[in-house]
């Protein structure tokens, strides 16, 4: 069964996605794919409770799966993040937040309340009226198209201290996740190229490899699994907008 996974999205300008998931014993390790996002993540593994604070991934990554475990998160929206945990030092890395139990953790000097998969909004919300999570809309304004009157420079150094990533980065990830759904969907890797501005296959080729950690065939079989041996399970991959071609 490896692992059964459940998300949603979210109506808060502050969370990209609530998820959560179960591993079984088959499964041992994951293909973590890359992701633009924080997140909070909790888990349970034999009674044990942990949390941590996960920074964007630069790139696909093999990451061990306790079994028989729980997991939950939170994605945040990019550019929202932890002022106490800047998102560019978090970037391939995590901040575990130590003493959490099934009720509560302790995050930047106060005490909060274990969050779940239906009230991650009002847990939120909290984070945000205490000033612990913040959003910048400068980064909303230039994903959305805006061309703020600032420098090029000034414009990189804010994206990046809100991010952890480059504007580059960023659209170099975001197609390469779409891409990898687009294949899953069917869609012929040449339609792909042509769809989301790869300059060739082996362009798209290269960037699966980097950022999904599969090739196109292995996605395009069903639950992207391979003739032998069978690739690990592949970490949340949902659909957004379209990705911008880099």
């Amino acid at each position: 069964m490896g692992l059964t996974v459940e998300s949603r999205p979210s109506d808060s300008p502050y969370v990209e996605r609530v998820w959560r998931s179960r591993s079984h014993d088959d499964v041992s390790r994951m293909t973590s794919v890359a992701t633009t996002l924080c997140e909070l993540v909790v888990w349970e593994h034999r009674g044990r409770v942990n949390v941590a604070v996960r920074g964007p991934e630069s790139r696909a990554s093999e990451a061990e799966v306790p079994t028989d475990s729980t997991f939950f998160g939170i994605s945040f929206s990019l550019g929202t993040s932890l002022p106490h945990l800047p998102a560019d030092r978090l970037v391939d890395g995590a901040v575990e937040l130590p003493d959490a139990t099934a009720v509560s953790f302790p995050l930047h000097g106060s005490t909060w309340r274990m969050p779940d998969f239906d009230n991650a909004e009002f847990f939120v919300r909290r984070l945000v009226r205490e000033g612990v999570l913040v959003r910048d809309p400068f980064v909303a304004a230039v994903l959305d198209g805006a061309e703020p009157e600032v420098s090029e420079r000034t414009l990189q150094r804010r994206f990046l201290a809100a991010t952890g990533l480059t504007r580059g980065a960023v659209r170099q990830i975001d197609r390469a996740r779409r891409a990898a759904l687009l294949i899953q969907e069917g869609e012929p890797a040449v339609e792909v190229v042509h769809h989301l501005g790869y300059f060739d296959q082996p362009h798209l080729a290269r960037s699966l490899t980097r950022y999904v950690g599969r090739t196109a065939t292995q996605l395009r079989r069903p639950g992207g699994v391979a003739p032998a041996p069978a690739p690990e399970p592949l970490s949340l991959l949902y659909k957004t907008g379209e990705a911008a071609p880099a």
